[in-house]
């Protein structure tokens, strides 16, 4: 066990920071994709507070070489396992544009360079693609009798049979590949506290809530006896690997159970055979309550990189920021977020957040600008459910459900008090908003484009034809008219004139066509907004719109839909937005390597 004072420094990178605290021996080491930033935002450093705080030894392998074994074994096998990470992004979406190009920039490593040499010579990335499969590898070969724990984003999503864009195929799960000992979904704090819990005291890890274990034919029949798994009411038997592969629309067909069975929080166990084993999912642990979620993020974080002389992009866009909020139930098709940090809604006391704001407003490097109060959708903060909660759990969608509670005073009494904070000259709302729940809190509204807007509004209609909005699980296009009307008098009202709406709009998503983007590109005009904020469909794993990418058929009736597969047919919509949205393109012809150069007269 650490001393308690052990516990307010950031966690060691390196043995030799072990040996200068004293330490004799290793409990657990984290691998990590990204650097090592000491700060809340960051799952690695979320998952290593957590477990120093309970009295474990940990230290993070930040960014490891992955030509050798040497960085591992710079370290002492560890005592009870080896958790590996991707890092904040999965290493495929960190790495390529969905296009498949290669991304020459990462937020998450110093000077935002991916390369180990310089940009200019591309060799070596930092984050090797599939990172979770290559430390995985290079952690058994290092530590061959020490369990290997898979987490973050990059595995929870990768559990299951899912789509590899980079490849253009379905592949197995990660957890069966990398011949991991267990995985970690979601967010995964009780996991990882009851797999440290029993390794330590020499316990099996079947089982835990929020894990999944692979096992062999002879395991499952022991496990199951003569049960047929695929008549079971008390299982979730999901289509096999082998099944989707021979008909890919088993895929569309397994990931819609999946959501299903995910949003309702369902104590069934999930199973999916893969080539030569089953993938056992676990039910889900009950969300974190309000006092866990604060106990959590005041946790004694640096709020800094370390070593501190790292220049790391990512840290300083969420330096002075705070997370407020977690989980999401607006359950949009595109996104992972749902699946990942779950649909239930769980808000940080005013008092904890209060709490986080005043301690490191006062630190010396604080700018007095407090960046962003948010989460995935701030304005989810304080929104509960006037009957406990439902098995649908789909709050937003067509519109707010009418047992959604929404608690204006609560967000509206903590924007006073943190902003009148003796340190905090700025307070803003960064993070994404919800139209329709803003529309029903008229004075949050209102002080929100007052006060705390830091220039502009981020919205996310993510397009504005209905059809492609319903495929989209997004609210028809009246809602953002409605909002930007509404938006447009309290902004006269409040006398700020100057404020802006940045929309997020998605281009080429399953059932899109370029007459869909020229209409996109026409509303957005009639509404004087400007599409900056736009990107090609990214088919990532772990989405209802993946899945619809890779069948073809719509996830609710499993009939055809148009899908734009590749660069040219994805071109062709991006044209059309940028022709009018970007004047600097105007009168151009676009080369080769997608470089625009201006016409000769």
């Amino acid at each position: 066990m650490i001393s308690p004072d052990a516990t307010t420094l950031p966690i060691p990178i390196s043995w030799e920071e072990c040996l200068a605290r004293g330490w004799k021996d290793l409990d657990i080491l984290l691998i990590t994709g990204d650097a090592y930033i000491d700060h809340p935002s960051f799952g690695i450093a979320l998952i290593g507070r957590l477990l120093t705080h309970h009295g474990y030894k940990v230290a993070i392998l930040a960014q490891p070489r992955t030509d050798s074994t040497s960085d591992f074994t710079a370290f002492p096998c560890p005592r009870l396992f080896c958790g590996i990470t991707a890092g904040n992004l999965d290493s495929i979406v960190a790495n390529y544009t969905g296009n498949g190009r290669v991304r020459e920039n990462d937020a998450y490593s110093p000077d935002g360079n991916p390369y180990r040499t310089t940009k200019k010579e591309k060799q070596n990335r930092r984050r090797p693609d599939r990172a979770t499969l290559v430390y995985t590898s290079l952690a058994k070969a290092a530590f061959a009798q020490t369990p290997v724990v898979l987490g973050g984003i990059e595995a929870s999503l990768r559990r299951f049979v899912h789509y590899d864009y980079q490849q253009a195929k379905l592949r197995g799960s990660f957890l069966t590949d990398a011949k991991a000992d267990i995985l970690v979904y979601g967010m995964g704090e009780k996991a990882i506290l009851e797999i440290a819990k029993r390794l330590h005291s020499n316990l099996p890890l079947d089982e835990i809530a929020g894990t999944c274990r692979r096992l062999t034919e002879r395991e499952c029949a022991d496990l199951f006896g003569s049960t047929s798994l695929e008549s079971s009411r008390e299982m979730l038997v999901l289509p096999s690997l082998q099944q989707i592969l021979a008909d890919n629309k088993n895929f569309l067909v397994g990931e819609t159970a999946l959501d299903r069975h995910l949003r309702a929080y369902s104590n069934r166990i999930v199973l999916q055979k893969q080539q030569t084993h089953w993938v056992i999912q676990y039910p889900q642990p009950k969300p974190l309550t309000t006092a866990e979620l604060d106990q959590l993020y005041e946790l004694p974080f640096t709020r800094k990189p370390h070593p501190e002389n790292q220049n790391i992009p990512a840290h300083k866009m969420i330096a002075d920021s705070v997370t407020i909020v977690r989980g999401c139930s607006g359950n949009c098709s595109f996104c992972a977020i749902t699946r990942h940090q779950g649909p239930a809604i769980t808000s940080r006391s005013e008092a904890s957040i209060v709490r986080e704001c005043t301690e490191f407003s006062r630190a010396r490097h604080f700018s007095g600008t407090i960046s962003d109060l948010g989460g995935p959708t701030a304005n989810l903060y304080g929104t509960g459910c006037a009957i406990g909660s439902c098995k649908k759990r789909d709050c937003l969608y067509p519109e707010p459900c009418p047992n959604l509670e929404i608690d204006e005073k609560r967000f509206l009494s903590l924007l006073e008090k943190v902003g009148n904070l003796e340190k905090v000259n700025h307070l803003f709302i960064s993070s994404g908003l919800r139209m329709e729940l803003l529309l029903q809190t008229p004075r949050l509204m209102r002080k929100i484009i007052a006060h705390h807007t830091p220039g502009a509004i981020k919205i996310a209609p993510e397009h504005t034809c209905d059809d492609l909005l319903e495929l989209m699980h997004k609210e028809p296009h009246k809602l953002l008219q409605n909002f930007v009307t509404r938006c447009r008098e309290l902004a006269k009202q409040t006398g700020n004139k100057s404020i802006e709406l940045t929309p997020y709009i998605i281009t080429s998503h399953p059932g899109s066509t370029p007459d869909h983007a020229g209409k996109l590109a026409s509303d957005l005009k009639k509404l004087g907004l400007t599409a900056r904020k736009f990107q090609d469909f990214t088919p990532t794993p772990g989405t209802l719109s993946t899945a619809m990418y890779v069948t073809g058929l719509r996830a609710d009736t499993l009939k055809p839909i148009p899908v734009s597969r590749n660069r040219g047919e994805r071109n062709r919509e991006r044209k059309i937005l940028e022709s009018m949205f970007h004047p600097k393109n105007k009168g151009s012809v676009k080369r080769k390597n997608g470089r625009y150069a201006k016409k000769k007269r």
